[in-house]
């Protein structure tokens, strides 16, 4: 199954894109529509709402007054939590059981206005943010919902931000212009993107080998990783020491293989292979030739991991996962803030990298390029090794 956390601001299109999806074969879960469910006439949800806040929150036919309700439950803090403690808990239960309906090869679309604002991003694989330009938002509510302009405006400042959305999202949907251009990309969106990548996870299919090319500096590698990194911690819970974004991706300017590396560092060989089945659901596919393996990382010493690739055929993901004590994790580390801290090495790393890119560029597979890396990889490591002691850096004191 493939979570898909659907949102966007009041006005964006966020139903027109769940109702092509839903045409796809998605199995839509609308966040909206179960919180209406669980306060109908004769629930449990709606006689305790009552109990809490009187009976003049009903209307004349039993149902629930809206207005009058949030009157009396947004005027406090207290009534806010007193109503929450009533309708989270029902809204959970019941998001749960439909998701739990769903079938195993489902593409599942939880569609959450407030997905943003309460920090829910995590708990999918994928998450779509429909936008608009604001003006185009507001005509559209003025239009189509008879809006006052200022109310328009004023409930769309109390969402959350662009730039908090952008934060989320892996997919960014421009609704914008006309219904048939945002319709073309949710059709490529499907067909490129959501199916595969539920089948990748379905199969455990691994992304197939392909020779080194490196790409420029992205400045959004940083915030992708993030959002993987969120989604490792909320899998792995306690058992996570940290995540980190470590390779050549973390480092500010160098060209890399458009391939996130994260490290998950735990604190036994129990714990990773307690981890296993929670990674393979949430997105991750283990490597099957290797299960902890050898990494030669200098003539003496070496380390042990598990490795998995991501899932999602649009974001190429490497997943370390290695035990806390052993040198590899401290090394991954090291190396790049070292890199970070000596702008003169890492431009030395790149025309490395760019020369045995060229020469692996026909190989069809990464490992003669890695392989003849190495040798420079280990020199450098005694070099940074060297700055971390004249430094006083500490794992502690990563990032």
């Amino acid at each position: 199954m493939l979570r898909v956390g659907l949102t966007g601001g009041i006005g964006s299109g966020k139903s027109t894109v769940a109702s092509r999806l839903a045409e796809h074969g998605a199995v839509i879960v609308d966040a909206d529509a179960i919180a209406r469910e669980v306060v109908e006439p004769g629930t449990g949800g709606l006689a305790e709402v009552v109990a809490a806040f009187g009976g003049d929150v009903l209307a004349q036919d039993g149902t629930l007054n809206r207005g009058a309700l949030a009157a009396k439950a947004f005027a406090d803090d207290e009534s806010r939590r007193r109503l929450n403690a009533i309708l989270h808990p029902r809204i959970a239960a019941r998001t749960g059981e439909l998701f739990a309906k769903a079938a195993e090869d489902a593409i599942v679309v939880h569609d959450v206005p407030l997905l943003v604002e309460n920090n829910l991003a995590a708990a999918y694989h994928l998450v779509i943010v429909v936008d608009a330009d604001e003006d185009v938002r507001v005509r559209r509510l003025t239009e189509s919902r008879g809006m006052a302009e200022a109310d328009a405006r004023a409930r769309m400042a109390a969402q959350a931000t662009t730039k908090e959305r952008r934060a989320v999202a892996d997919v960014w949907l421009d609704n914008s212009g006309d219904r048939d251009a945002v319709l073309a990309q949710v059709d490529r969106l499907w067909r490129e993107r959501l199916v595969p990548y539920e089948e990748n996870i379905r199969l455990q299919r691994r992304r197939p080998p392909a020779s080194p090319v490196l790409s420029p500096a992205d400045d959004t590698w940083p915030t992708q990783a993030d959002r993987v990194r969120a989604r490792i911690r909320a899998t792995a819970g306690q058992r996570a020491l940290r995540v980190d974004h470590i390779g050549s991706t973390a480092i500010p300017g160098l060209p890399a293989k458009d391939i996130l590396d994260i490290q998950l560092v735990v604190a036994t060989h129990d714990d990773a292979d307690a981890l296993v089945e929670p990674l393979s659901g949430a997105g991750f596919v283990r490597r099957n030739d290797q299960q902890w393996s050898d990494d030669p990382i200098g003539d003496e010493q070496r380390w042990t991991k598990q490795l998995y690739e991501g899932a999602d055929p649009a974001r190429p993901i490497n997943l370390h996962v290695r035990v806390e004590g052993s040198p590899a994790w401290r090394r991954a580390l090291l190396f790049r803030d070292w890199m970070r801290a000596n702008p003169a090495e890492a431009t030395q790393y790149a025309e490395v990298k760019r020369k045995l890119a060229a020469k692996h560029a026909d190989a069809g597979t990464v490992a003669g390029y890695a392989e003849d890396k190495q040798p420079w990889v280990n020199a450098a490591f005694a070099r940074a090794e060297d700055w971390a002691a004249r430094t006083g850096w500490t794992v502690e004191s990563a990032d």
